[in-house]
């Protein structure tokens, strides 16, 4: 019986999909929820699993092509058997039996900062990642490259002359951006566009957050299974500021304003492909260990490229930590329709002035970037003024204060 294969259902935010990568080939046989292709959107890299057992029979959409929801990308004979290999092609496959012994074990060579979606490529199609050119950040392999490489397509890193450039040569190359990319470049347009953006600053001193952590940090791991950073804190804060804005909670739908109530704050999560933002829901009803475990769950996903279209969409607020990467102050985009973001930064230890006597304390400068049609720069002032506020006294988030 023959069963087609068809583009999930996409939700109306996303229009289309694109060919990413097939993992078998016509007559390979597949199993039942075996992952056959990656579909990649302008949000996540969907994987599009065997309904059946059987024989892929036939494939219709090649990587490249552009499909929408629900078409037809290929043809499965259900309960089929695939052809045992003609003597003649045994021949070769029994002279390479040695290095092809090898292979997986070679696969996994130099795979320790491999994705598991990379690792998964690499051990499939029996690549040595250490012999790839990475176009990752600090040059790892991504994904992609593994399969431009087992498609025998040289990476953009790879692509270069092998010769060293002579002297007053100007090397250039050109690469497409990915679909992720230009959705990411055309919702920074948007911003820019659409809102009349404004950016407050504050500082905030951690001596105390950092002291909690200090002191009931092994507890709390102990007893939860995460660890408790400094974004649970911030998010926390978040969502008791955002109760007493609700202009900072808002978002703007043509001539009205729409009033959330109820904080869904979207997380940045940094990925080789580029910035994601999944959304921690119903954050107010959150404890400290559920948000960790949250963020924690949604770091893993989006590095294994398995986050779900439905872990992007929403959000009425937005936090974005640059203090990973060590920046010191930056001014955030806000992420449309969503009015505010609120910028994280490094922890520095910097002199200040506290009860007239000069002290080291870790400080941190905080940003907030919002929306000034609908938010007042006294509003976003104390909006900022709240979070540093309950971060320099962190029991009043625990009392709701």
């Amino acid at each position: 019986m023959s069963i087609e294969v068809k583009v999930p259902v996409l939700p109306e935010s996303v229009s289309d999909a694109t060919i990413a990568n097939w993992h078998k080939k016509a007559g390979d046989a597949v199993r039942r929820d075996e992952n056959l292709v990656d579909l990649e959107t302008d949000k996540v890299v969907l994987e599009v699993p065997s309904p059946v057992d059987g024989v892929l029979k036939e494939i219709r959409q090649q990587v490249g092509d552009t499909v929408n929801s629900q078409q037809v990308i290929a043809i499965i004979e259900e309960g089929a058997v695939a052809a045992a290999p003609t003597p003649a092609a045994e021949a070769p496959k029994a002279a390479a039996a040695a290095p092809a012994a090898a292979a997986p074990k070679a696969a996994t060579k130099g795979a320790d900062d491999l994705s598991p979606a990379g690792l998964r490529v690499a051990t499939e199609e029996n690549i040595d990642p250490s012999k790839v050119a990475g176009t990752g950040r600090d040059g790892r392999v991504t994904k992609e490259d593994l399969v431009n490489y087992g498609k025998g397509a040289p990476t953009p890193a790879a692509a270069a002359p092998a010769a060293k450039p002579t002297p007053g040569s100007r090397p250039e190359e050109r690469v497409p951006m990915t679909r992720m990319r230009l959705r990411i470049a055309e919702r920074l347009m948007q911003s820019k566009n659409s809102i009349a953006m404004l950016t407050s600053f504050n500082e905030v001193n951690l001596a105390e957050v950092t002291k909690m952590r200090k002191s009931l940090g092994e507890a709390f791991q102990k007893e939860h299974g995460v660890k408790l950073g400094f974004m649970s804190f911030f998010v926390k804060a978040a969502a008791e500021a955002l109760k007493r804005y609700p202009f900072v909670n808002a978002s703007v739908d043509g001539n009205d304003v729409i009033y959330h109530g109820y904080q869904d704050i979207s997380i940045a999560v940094s990925t080789d492909k580029g910035l994601v933002t999944p959304v921690l829901r119903d954050v107010q009803d959150m404890s400290f260990a559920e948000v960790e475990k949250g963020i924690a769950d949604y770091a893993v996903k989006a590095r294994a490229n398995k986050l779900s279209l439905d872990d992007l969409q929403g959000g009425t607020f937005t936090i974005t930590n640059g203090g990973t990467f060590g920046s010191l102050l930056s001014t955030p985009i806000v992420n449309p329709p969503q009015s505010a973001i609120l910028g994280m930064h490094t922890i520095k230890e910097r002199a200040i002035v506290e009860n007239g006597q000069i002290i080291a304390a870790p400080m941190m400068y905080i940003a907030l970037s919002y929306d000034h049609r609908i938010i007042d720069g006294k509003d976003a002032v104390l909006f900022l003024v709240d979070i540093k506020n309950q971060l320099e006294n962190p029991q009043r988030m625990l009392l709701g204060l």
